[in-house]
């Protein structure tokens, strides 16, 4: 049985980085395992909870206090800090299917963190993701431009972003967002429109506007926001998989397309994993031969592109771009384990020898025990006189 490449949780500061690194690349940075805040300023779940049905989050708020609009293919629900039950603005961000992606909490007039001691200790051991200069009008203490800075945190499959301004003594909160993984890069407190939010906020007087402060995508938007969607289908972060809203998502974001040539790839190569997933093997050959043309010698495609020739009984085919791959990348452990399975019926010498490289490889990974068990028993086989 061949293997594809496993698609790892994305806990990461840049989806752009698991693109270029693949797989079997270096693993991305590993945040603290530190809560939001286990005892205070809960947020987020006084209301809803990340992956919840929008009828469900519906029925946690009182009627008609809302304001919904578009959000690209899907839906942002504002509540006002009026109404809301942390005096912020909320808004909750839904993709096409209805479920619930991220969050954004603004306080626009600041939010003083000295009666939050488990969420102001978070913050304290976290080091800046970014550090820079805003201006609020409506925050009481403010005459000037004061220091911000935007911390992160969250867990396997979740990332929670602070906006604080105020020094590491007197912190005062200005937003905080909550997303799935594949998200993170359209919830950074520090995209343009979110600080614009601050700046202006709901029923509030507008402050000083700096047009070069914040991030903008340089990729159109629904193509980043259909790529999530894919991934988070894909990857399972909301319950189980669904390979049907994955491919539809991946070449929804391949029609809207991508500047950057890497995206398009992936975009392209995760559509094939979705069609391979589905059974549809010459269609998900099409789309791994496709981000190849687009973006060549990527190993990881050319092992999946592997597995899809195997199951089309296009044995040589696939044998070569195993090869090929571990000639890229010669630490490529689903590779190798590929490899000795394509030789094990005509050259058994060449395939104990990739068995063995695979087990120093994955040596000490719990996530490959089973396939570990499995090679062994197969050398005992190999090995027999």
């Amino acid at each position: 049985m061949s293997l594809s490449c496993r698609f790892g949780t994305l806990a990461i500061s840049s989806i752009l980085f698991s693109l270029i690194a693949g797989c079997s690349g270096p693993p991305p940075p590993i945040r603290p395992n530190l809560p939001p805040s286990e005892s205070d300023l809960v947020l987020l779940k006084t209301t809803a909870a990340l992956c919840d049905r929008k009828p469900e989050v519906l029925k946690k708020v009182p009627p008609k206090t809302f304001t919904a609009s578009p959000w690209g293919s899907g839906q942002e629900l504002l509540y006002p800090a009026a109404h809301s039950p942390s005096h912020a603005d909320e808004s909750y961000f839904f993709d096409e299917d209805g479920m619930l992606v991220g969050a954004i909490f603004m306080f626009p007039s600041g939010l003083d963190l000295e009666p939050y001691p488990v969420l102001r200790q978070t913050l304290l051991v976290l080091k800046p993701q970014l550090e820079f200069y805003l201006n609020v009008s409506q925050l009481a203490t403010k005459a000037n431009m004061d220091s911000s800075a935007i911390f992160d945190t969250g867990d396997e499959k979740t990332t929670v972003e602070y906006l604080v301004t105020g020094s590491r003594e007197h912190m005062t909160l200005l937003a905080a967002s909550f997303t799935i993984d594949p998200y993170v890069r359209l919830f950074s407190p520090y995209r343009r429109e979110f600080l614009d939010r601050l700046r202006q906020p709901v029923g509030g007087k507008s402050g000083m506007k700096i047009e070069s402060q914040g991030s903008e995508d340089k990729e159109p938007f629904a193509s980043l926001q259909q790529f999530a969607r894919g991934q988070t289908a894909q990857l399972a972060y909301c319950k189980d998989k669904d390979y049907d809203i994955a491919a539809d998502a991946y070449q929804k974001s391949i029609t809207s397309g991508f500047a950057n040539k890497v995206w398009m790839a992936e975009a392209h190569h995760r559509l094939g994993v979705s069609l391979d997933a589905k059974g549809q093997f010459a269609k998900a050959k099409a789309e791994m031969l496709q981000s190849l043309a687009i973006r060549p010698n990527v190993p990881e495609v050319m092992n999946n592109l592997g597995t899809v020739h195997n199951k089309l009984g296009e044995k040589a085919a696939a044998m070569s771009l195993f090869e090929k791959a571990v000639i890229l990348r010669p630490n490529y452990a689903m590779a190798r384990y590929n490899l000795a399975e394509a030789y094990e019926p005509t050259n058994p010498k060449r395939a104990l020898a990739e068995y063995e490289t695979f087990l120093a490889l994955v040596e000490g990974i719990p996530e490959e025990e089973g396939r570990i068990a499995r090679v062994k028993e197969r050398l005992k086989v190999l090995k027999k006189p």
